[in-house]
């Protein structure tokens, strides 16, 4: 995430690959989500003894109580969450609030765990994070149903659950329980500079045909059409994958996360391939952009070297350091090809990052509450304006926040898509599969294997991955 590393960033890949595909029955999975929240030292009510009519304060937090807060420090800082907290302290002022933040999570609160004193509020995420199904599984985390029940403090007529993005629920669902709030909320797809699209009079593509079209005027200027961040096939993979769920649908892509080996077979698959392999092809890729990190092929394209570039939404806080600041970074989602079954807006997205309230924590209570409070549109501003980054919270952004181009675009992007966002679920529950996708990508985009035989590997690997 941000400027992680590359195993963090495939650790957010595979959070927000958990997201159910268009966010469906999420309602009905809440439902049996009635479990007990487990009880703090100071004897914290537990689901269904909060009083959530209470908009105010719905899980009765008492101001003389301390909050203790635990923030990954990775891609997105922790100074955000220092904002957070200033909101938490005019509501209670009587409480003293311990920040802390660090890269190791594991290292800093396992021993915490084990004694049973863990901080009230935990970002937990990075390469390091403590493993959420082995938390819940020795009960150690406050299931947040009642936070999902509880009133938004912007509307109170509206309940916490009500307010959030598609996917974010199922994000942070594990064995049927909601466990963490899965704050940020990414988008992934092409980027390009608004600068360079106006100075050479470019229309920006909205189908593959103008997309390629645009490519040869581009390659005509002496400039590189696309790079890619060629030592992380998964990058690339978000072009070609989203290009067959635009053309195949939502059930195709359903067949292709069950491991369908069938499913390799639709004519869907074949005909954005091919189409993508133009790219390769025509040879409209950056000289050695196939053997670059993401930080070198990012920092090139940035550098104008490049016209487009695949990545998800923390690109923009991630190149920061090399992003010349009239370069107007802007958002594409992927263009159409004939015959699609998801319209042009449709965007991949899922959210990530998640928050947990240790059931053990000395201040449940409060845990929840400072949730409670991240999800308003003032603190969802602050975050935007701080990490460069959405959140979870639908329209949590305001038009008196002041956003860096690359987010507004992506603002605008999930405003238009609306209902239709998607994401794939195999990351998560075939990782061995998701490998073998991205090797074989990495020798398509080489040109030492065909289209043809990048789907062969691909149905090959479904079939030994769901038998083994």
């Amino acid at each position: 995430m941000g400027s992680a590393t590359e195993y963090n960033r495939r650790d957010l890949f595979k959070r927000a690959a958990a997201i159910t595909v268009l966010a469906a029955g999420s309602s009905s999975l809440l439902a049996a989500c009635a479990g007990g929240t487990g009880s703090s030292d100071k004897g914290t009510k537990a689901a269904g003894g909060y009083n959530l009519s209470d908009a105010k304060n719905p899980f009765g937090v008492k101001d003389a109580d301390g909050l203790e807060v635990f923030i990954f420090d990775g891609g997105y800082g922790n100074e955000y969450a220092k904002a957070f907290e200033a909101i938490y302290s005019k509501q209670f002022p009587g409480a003293k609030i311990n920040h802390q933040a660090d890269k190791d999570v594991t290292g800093k609160l396992q021993p915490r765990f084990n004694a049973g004193s863990p901080p009230d509020v935990i970002d937990d995420s990075g390469a390091k994070q403590m493993k959420l199904d082995v938390l819940a599984d020795s009960n150690q985390l406050t299931d947040l149903a009642p936070l999902l029940d509880a009133p938004y403090i912007d509307d109170p007529s509206k309940k916490i659950r009500d307010v959030l993005l598609p996917g974010t629920i199922d994000s942070g669902t594990v064995k049927g329980k909601v466990y963490n709030l899965s704050y940020v909320y990414t988008v992934f797809g092409w980027w390009y500079s608004g600068k360079l699209f106006k100075d050479n009079g470019w229309t920006v593509p909205k189908t593959w045909a103008e997309f390629i079209t645009l490519c040869e005027q581009i390659k005509a200027k002496g400039i590189a059409p696309v790079a890619h961040q060629g030592k992380y096939p998964y990058y690339i993979n978000v072009v070609m994958m989203d290009m067959i769920a635009k053309q195949g649908g939502l059930e195709l892509m359903k067949r292709i996360d069950s491991l369908d080996a069938a499913a390799w077979d639709d004519p869907a698959v074949k005909t954005a391939v091919e189409a993508f392999f133009q790219i390769v092809d025509k040879d409209f890729l950056l000289t050695g952009t196939n053997g670059m990190t993401h930080i070198e092929s990012q920092t090139a394209w940035n550098q104008y070297k490049a016209a487009f570039i695949p990545s998800g939404s923390w690109l923009e806080n991630e190149q920061l350091p090399t992003t010349p600041a009239d370069f107007d970074m802007k958002f594409l989602p992927m263009p159409s090809l004939p015959g699609d079954k998801l319209p042009f807006e449709a965007i991949r997205a899922g959210a990530g990052e998640p928050f947990i309230v240790p059931s053990k924590a000395k201040n449940v209570a409060g845990g929840l509450e400072f949730l409670r409070m991240m999800l308003t549109k003032e603190a969802s501003g602050k975050f935007a304006q701080t990490a460069n980054s959405l959140t979870c919270l639908k329209d949590g952004v305001g038009p008196e926040v002041q956003l860096k181009p690359g987010t507004a675009s992506t603002v605008v992007a999930l405003k238009a898509a609306g209902d239709h966002t998607f994401n794939y679920q195999y990351p998560n529950t075939a990782s061995k599969f998701d490998e073998d996708l991205q090797n074989a990508s990495g020798e398509l985009m080489a040109k030492r294997i065909t289209p043809a035989e990048w789907i062969k590997r691909a149905k090959e690997s479904a079939t030994k991955n769901k038998t083994a």
